[in-house]
């Protein structure tokens, strides 16, 4: 059974220099109790790896603009001027990631696997420094895993056990995020008694979740 604890007690786990994977879209499906909690704390030398920074004063661009983040691993930041600013300044590091490789490399982390062989970036910087593979003629990118020392995600419902259930678009990047972490650190909208989620509705199984917190109501 897992207890929801205060969320700034659970933020004051993550060190300076953490890697985290933040769950959402544009901020739709973001932690934002955990993001809120993180920014109050001031943890500085950040790594993050999200689909995106969202917009200044939303989601992750709030930790953008407290300057906590100082290397960042995305697929665009096209929404947000002040990540832009911040790296032509130098004072972000951006690695940008087509999309669905992003998604890929998260995912071999979760499930053990070396690698991805995509398509897309090839002959572009994507490409740049990176390793190829010929197959049947063909050749193919190969993108590394990436991993997190913690998740931050979002859930929809959760039980007492950590089981975690999604909705719409939070269901993108918030259950791989959660295989690819050392620690799980959930946010949900409800959480339930255990036996509530049917087994059918579990996305995450609760074994890999650490901590688990409910949305802040306003």
């Amino acid at each position: 059974m897992k207890i929801a604890k205060n969320v700034d007690e659970i933020i004051r786990c993550i060190l300076p220099g953490s890697t985290l994977m933040i769950g959402g879209f544009m901020g739709v499906g973001s932690p934002h109790r955990m993001i809120n909690a993180l920014v109050k704390s001031g943890q500085a030398n950040l790594t993050v790896i999200a689909n995106d920074t969202a917009m200044p004063g939303v989601g992750i661009g709030k930790l953008i603009s407290s300057g906590q983040i100082s290397r960042v691993i995305t697929s665009h930041i096209g929404l947000n001027p002040e990540t832009q600013k911040k790296m032509f300044a130098g004072e972000i590091q951006v690695e940008l990631v087509p999309q669905g490789s992003l998604a890929e490399r998260i995912r071999c982390a979760g499930y053990g696997l070396g690698g991805a062989l995509v398509k897309t970036g090839l002959g572009t910087l994507a490409a740049e420094n990176k390793s190829t593979v010929i197959i049947n003629n063909e050749t193919w990118l190969l993108e590394l895993p990436l991993f997190a020392d913690f998740a931050l995600i979002h859930a929809h419902q959760a039980d007492y056990f950590g089981n975690l259930s999604y909705q719409l678009t939070a269901t993108n990047f918030n259950p791989v995020m959660a295989m690819a972490a050392k620690k799980v650190f959930a946010e949900a909208n409800e959480i339930l008694p255990v036996g509530m989620i049917t087994p059918n509705d579990v996305t995450t199984p609760g074994v890999i979740v650490d901590e688990l917190i409910a949305v802040e109501r306003i």
